[in-house]
This record gives C-alpha cells, structure tokens and sequence, in this order.
C-alpha cells in the first residue's frame, strides 16, 4: 500500500529537451584495444587533458528540466569518494570542464566538497552559478518535522545559499538519530530501525516547503519505482524534476524511462558502469560489444557506456578520483553513436541489476536485500522467488 492519497492539484510544464554548448577544455584519449578469439578483451588508455586558465561555461551536452533548469548531462558522482580524496576530484572536475556534481548527505563527505567549492568560487574562475548541484535527503530524515534542517546541515557542509536540486534518496525511511542528518540506526538484534508510519506525500510536502523558502530550486526523488512516482506527480503541489535510479547497459530501465517522461519528470542515471553488475560473463568495463564499438571510435568500453546515457539524453554520474578518468568520463560527451551502435548495446539488457540499497542479508534461508521488510522498499517485484 503506498501512502495516503491527497487532493493537490499537480502542474504541468513541458518536456526536457537538448542544449549543447562549446566546451572549453581539450580532452583527447586514444585507446588500443584487442579482442581474443575466446572473447577477452585488453584495452590501454591515454589521455591527454588541456584546459584554459580560466574556464568557461562548459559541462558539455545539456537538457533542460520542467523547471526551466538547465542540467549538464554528465555530472561528477561523489558515492564512495573518500575524504582526502574528494575534494580533489571535484577541483579537477571542474577544472576540466564539469559543471554538475552529485552529492548526499549519507556519503559522509559532503563538508570536504564544500570546502572545494568554496576555494574554487573565491579563486574567481567560477561563480556559484556556474555549478549544478544535487544533494539527498537521507532515509532517516523523512519525517517532516527533520526535512529542512537536513537541508540547512548540507547547505552548511557544502558551504552553499541554495542547492539545485534536492531528492529524496530512497523511498524507505528509517528512524531519525538526534544531531545527525545521516543515521543508520538499528534495532538490539542489528536488523535496521524502520519509520513506518511516515508517508512519501507528508515527506514530500515538507520538500515543497525547501522550495518556498529558497532553499532549493527544484525537487524530486531518487530509486522509486513506477507506483511511487505516479503517487507523487498525482499528488504534489510542486512537480518532481527528476528520478535518479541505477541504469547501464546491463540494466536499461527503458519502461520506467518511458513512464517517468510521460509524467515530465527526467530520468537521471547513477551507475553508469554497473558498480560490479555482471552479464554473461562480463562486467561493462570489458563486455566486447562495448569494446567493439569503442575501438570503432578509438575509445574505452566504459567510455561507451557513458555515451550511451548522453545518446538517450538521460544525464549520468560516473564517479572517479583519478584525474585522467575524470577528464575521460567528461569526454564521453563527444562520442557519437549511431543507430547500429545503440542498436548493438540495446540487445545486452540483461535486466541485471547491481544494487540493492544496502548489502544482502540472509533472511528464511536465502539473499536478499536488507530493506526488503520495509512496505516502501521500491524493488520487491525484482527480487527473485528464491532469493539472490
């Protein structure tokens, strides 16, 4: 059962559409790759990255969101980048040419991010402007009463007026810890301390309010599923812009692509590389369908997998903290892929889906995602009868 029914009336605004602008950084990559007759395939990779002194607006492709907002189609991820290492990451992304980055309060690094951004906006090169940026209400801040001061404590860490775009990170909440806008509490026997009660409409209303306040330019959600998302466009005073979910070449989300976009509200893609996702044998970095077409192009497979996202106008966040990979992903943008090319990658949708929300538990015998109890957990309906 999803949550209660409201009578809002929803809005209505027009279609994303392309925008592409001149980037200003040089990123050449020249790859070699060679395919055995038993199927393996070995790549090497060189990139070189050249980039003006002072940036200008660049990021590459664009789409424009229902808000009017206009969001780079590959943006930097920040899922599992260390402290130590993010903050660099996100200096050399933007410094290539980036200029959407993705964040979470549940990441744990967002203070350094902001530490980033604020040497980066004082040195002149960028303004705040400049930048897109999305950050996540985490699962244990659902209830309304929470919503806006998770908002303020990663407005704070990020060192940031606005942000713009806020979601809701997963439809599951869990119970609020006090003093922290990221909790993973758990009950005596360590199985997760479930919110049950709150609903996806309350949370959503309070992320309205984050709207009226000036908090956030636009709102939306992140691995609902189709029932959870038509909830809220029936539903909502202020229209999600988007729903981030988990999408690659093994996993295409193509039917929940087509029903977000009949309702205008943008799919955005993380896991654009499968994080471990295999099929038949093969991971995306090296399947050899992808490394055919990238030696076609003179480019790496995961390189391909990115294109992939920008051909289908779905932006997408592969994440790195090696500055050649970063300046890479980036470069996928000007790969263009033909019909055949799409055609190829279209016929290895494997339905393969590589993450879960949180590890694998053994459960009455069997695998399956720690959330599964939890009435709002979005993927039942992919978990298989005999577990995992």
């Amino acid at each position: 059962e999803l949550s209660r029914a409201s009578t809002r009336t929803p809005k209505t605004f027009a279609r994303a559409h392309i925008h592409t602008e001149t980037m200003s950084t040089t990123i050449k990559t020249v790859v070699k790759t060679v395919i055995s007759d038993d199927g393996t395939v070995t790549q090497t990779t060189e990139t070189t990255t050249t980039t003006a002194d002072r940036p200008t607006l660049t990021g590459g492709p664009r789409i424009t969101l229902a808000t009017g907002q206009q969001m780079p189609l590959i943006g930097l991820g920040t899922w599992q980048a260390k402290k130590g290492e993010v903050g660099a990451a996100v200096r050399t992304a933007l410094e290539v040419g980036y200029r959407h980055i993705d964040c979470a309060a549940c990441y744990g690094n967002e203070e350094e991010v902001g530490d980033t951004f604020t040497a980066v906006f004082a040195e002149g090169k960028l303004s705040r402007k400049d930048v897109f940026v999305t950050s996540k209400l985490w699962n244990s801040e659902h209830r309304p009463e929470h919503v806006q001061l998770a908002c303020e404590t990663t407005l704070k860490e990020l060192k940031l007026d606005y942000l713009d775009l806020y979601i809701i990170h997963w439809p599951q909440a869990f119970e609020h810890v006090d003093g922290s806008n990221r909790s993973f509490p758990r009950n005596e026997d360590g199985t997760m301390k479930y919110n049950t009660e709150t609903t996806l409409l309350e949370t959503w209303a309070a992320l309205e309010t984050l709207v009226d306040a000036g908090l956030v330019k636009a709102i939306g959600l992140s691995n609902f599923n189709q029932a959870q998302v038509d909830e809220i466009v029936t539903n909502a005073r202020i229209q999600p812009a988007c729903n981030q979910v988990e999408a690659h070449p093994f996993f295409q989300q193509t039917e929940l692509i087509k029903f977000c976009a009949d309702r205008n509200v943008q799919v955005t893609a993380y896991s654009p590389l499968g994080t471990g996702a295999e099929f038949g044998g093969y991971k995306v970095f090296n399947h050899p369908v992808l490394a055919k077409i990238g030696a076609k192009y003179g480019v790496s497979a995961a390189q391909i997998a990115i294109a992939f996202q920008v051909a289908r106008k779905i932006p997408t966040f592969p994440k790195s903290v090696k500055a050649e990979r970063i300046a890479e992903n980036l470069g996928s943008a000007g790969i263009k892929l033909t019909a055949e090319d799409l055609a190829e990658i279209a016929a290895i949708d494997g339905g393969v889906r590589g993450g879960w929300a949180g590890p694998l538990v053994e459960r009455n015998g069997r695998k399956e995602p720690r959330d599964v109890p939890h009435p709002m957990y979005p993927f039942k309906a992919d978990v298989p009868a005999a577990g995992l």
